[in-house]
């Protein structure tokens, strides 16, 4: 007894909108352009402040923490 292979019954709505689906890339290239000397200098130079800024940015203590080291001493 074989088993037929049943025909796919293909939708005319499916058929119809076919012409708009478009196939999607799995990759998406992403590359940075490219950048003058100039441009680069100046990055460079925000990146250095940032830096510095985020290195020596010390948060000082609460008003709640000195009052309560000035009590201890």
């Amino acid at each position: 007894m074989p088993l037929r292979a049943k025909k796919k019954k293909v939708s005319a709505k499916k058929e119809k909108y076919a012409k708009f689906h478009k196939e999607k890339v799995g990759t998406s290239d992403l590359s940075m352009p490219e950048l003058t000397a100039e441009q680069v200098k100046t990055a460079r130079a925000q990146e250095d402040q940032l830096a510095k800024f985020w290195r020596f940015n010390k948060n000082p203590p609460t008003k709640e923490i000195k009052d309560k080291k000035k009590k201890t001493k």
